[in-house]
Formats: structure tokens, sequence, C-alpha cells
């Protein structure tokens, strides 16, 4: 390959991590560029595990072997089968050098290499291959994971100039992985309460778009418990704002747990002594048994004085929802009821017969001023 196409293969490597929008769409970027740029037939990248010992594949792209799978869950190898990106890389850095790239071949080392690996001399063997080039991917000054790419039997063995080549690669890899963490932390940061690690009333807001959206489209239930923590006030007036943060943070915990509960719920914080679980397939029944083990689970904190639960599901008879606004007013009226109250369980919807007074109270609010905590989140 020229050198004018070499630096086209380089840019487009970079624009395509560039453009990905999560870390898989980055890693399976990453590993086609570098297949692409070195002409190889297959390519993978992993990571570096230190404190499990081992190289994690992240991702396999091209002519995939027999039990090769795109984004493996569990393809892992111990770091000591492959000791010279540890070993072999610290004594070329001690010396000053750089972290150069290198070639394995089926038939075994090549001329005046160091780097010879048996396992992976076996694994080409194993998977059909006739040489592979391995290159380091460093970030922040550390080995965090490798580049690799191979070619079949009978194709040109990689040479020295590939090895270089597949350094700048891995170079440039690194960089774009670089952007995609800073990227998954400002969409963390973005989605996520600070205090407690939960979602936010953001992540929220965007699930439940998506969740009411799929409601009216194909009928999957969609529910929505609110909980309204109680005896956060108390607990800031005579302890210290450091004890409430801890009653928020200790509750969290628990909301996380019985969320656990529900396959793919999200677990929110949505401001001050606010939280809520929102719930994507699971009959509403279960929903509810959730929401009472919670409630349960509050009232033995150490802090506090429980909690309040409200529950609105798609499949209890509430009337249509078309927007997330209506299941969020729904859903905190009878989070209003239970704390009226004092429920030690949660408070449903819409299962009070039809004119169940939650259903009353979310569709038809009074007018003028309004209870304190009485937080309808606008008209439908």
């Amino acid at each position: 390959m020229g050198e004018d196409n070499r630096l086209a293969a380089v840019v487009a490597l970079a624009q395509g991590m560039a453009a990905a929008q999560s870390e898989r769409e980055a890693w399976r970027a990453a590993a086609f560029g570098a297949c692409r740029a070195l002409d190889g037939s297959f390519a993978a990248l992993s990571v570096w595990e230190r404190d499990l010992g081992r190289l994690r594949v992240l991702v396999n792209v091209g002519e995939r072997a027999a039990g090769e799978e795109e984004f493996p869950e569990d393809e892992a190898y111990p770091v000591h089968q492959f000791a010279e990106i540890t070993e072999f890389l610290h004594e070329q850095w001690a010396g000053g050098g750089e972290p150069d790239a290198w070639v394995e071949t089926a038939e075994g080392p090549t001329a005046g290499r160091a780097g010879f690996c048996h396992q992976r001399v076996a694994a080409l063997r194993r998977r059909g291959r006739g040489c592979c080039v391995v290159a380091p991917v460093v970030l922040h000054g550390r080995a965090w994971g490798e580049l690799y790419v191979a070619r079949p039997l009978g194709a040109p063995v990689f040479d020295r100039a590939d090895a270089d080549f597949a350094t700048v690669l891995a170079a440039v890899v690194a960089a774009g992985i670089a952007q995609t963490e800073r990227l998954e932390e400002a969409r963390r940061l973005a989605f996520s309460d600070s205090l407690t690690g939960l979602a936010n009333r953001r992540a929220v807001d965007m699930r439940l778009d998506e969740a009411i959206e799929r409601h009216r489209r194909d009928g999957v239930v969609v529910s929505l418990v609110v909980c309204d923590l109680n005896g956060l006030k108390r607990v800031n007036d005579t302890r210290g704002h450091a004890f409430g943060d801890r009653l928020l943070e200790r509750f969290g915990s628990v909301l996380s747990l019985c969320g656990a509960m529900l396959p793919g719920a999200l677990a929110a914080r949505l401001g001050g002594d606010e939280f809520c679980l929102l719930a994507v397939g699971p009959p509403a029944d279960d929903v509810v048994k959730v929401a009472d083990e919670l409630c349960r689970r509050a009232a033995e904190l150490e802090l506090g004085d429980g909690v309040a639960c409200g529950v609105a599901s798609t499949e209890d008879p509430i009337g249509p929802v078309r927007s997330a606004r209506r299941l969020f007013r729904l859903a905190d009226a009878a989070q209003y009821q239970a704390k009226g109250v004092r429920a030690a369980k949660a408070v449903v919807a819409g299962r009070e017969g039809p004119d169940d007074p939650v259903v009353r109270l979310a569709d038809a609010p009074p007018e003028g001023p309004t209870p304190e905590r009485r937080r309808f989140r606008g008209r439908r």
C-alpha cells in the first residue's frame, strides 16, 4: 500500500471512530478500519483487564472462525499466555523505546524478532490463519490492550513495514478510544444523579418517551413507580445535611436492589426526595409486588420514615395513555394518595373501580393553590 493510500486509511479509521455513537460502535470501527488498512481478513480489539489478569476480546470482525462472535460475552485469555503485552513491552519501554507491533506466523517465529508467542501460533493454526500482526494500544501512558489483524493461509505474510503501520494505527485507535471514553463519561454525567449514582430526570424522560411510543405502537406494558421519601426534611433539620445525603444514598441502594427484580427496569432520582422506577415489559402485578417490597425495605432504614409509593401502569384500567406526561401524573397522584393516608404499601392507579379517586385526581386536578408536596408534571 502506498503512502497516500495509508494516509487515507488512517483518516478513514479516525473518522469511523469519531462518528461512533457508542463504545461498541467505536470498537467495531477500530477493528474494521485496521483490517482494511492492513489488507487483513480478520481483526480483533482486546482490552487488558489488569484486575482479572486477562485479555478480554471486545470485538471480532471480518472472516470469523467457528465460535468467534462479533461482540463476545466471555472470550478472554489469561494474560500469562500472552505475556509479551506485559514483559516484552515493558522491556522496550525501559530501554527508552516505543511500543512497537510485531508479527506472528503459523510457521513459528520470524527472523530476528523477540516477541514470539507459542499460544498465538497455535491459535493461528487452529483457526486456519497464516499470520497476524499485533499492535499494543497505549492509553494515558499505559498498555490498554491490543489490536490484532490476521491474514489467511496462503496470503502474503506481514512484514516489518506492516508492523510499523500497525503501530501507527494502534495510536489512532488509542486516540479514538480516549475520545469515546470522554463522550461516555459526559453522557454518564448528563444522565445520572451525582449523589446516588442512579439515573436522573433527564434519563427518565428520554426512556419514558421511548417506552410510551412502544406502548402505542406494539401494546407493550409500561409501568411507573413514583416514590416520595418520608422524613428527609426532619433528618436534615435535626441531624444535618450529611445525614440527609446518607439517607438518600441508602434509599437509592434499596431502590436499585428492588429495581433489579424487574428485568431492564430503570431506577432514578427525580430530584430532592423523589425517586422512581420505570419498567417496560413486566406485568403490572409484578411491578406492584416490587413497589410493595420497596415500601417494606424503606421502612426498615435506620434514618427517615419510610416511603410513599404510587404506581401507574398501562395494563391497569386508567384509560388511554398517549403521553409520558399522563403516566407521570397518574403515578404522582397515586403517590400523593399514599402519602396522605400513610399507606404501608403502594397505591395503584385504576384499581378502585370506574370512579377511581387516583385517576380523577390526576385527570382533573383542582384549581387554585395546591397542597404542599403536590407536584403534578404538567397537563396531558
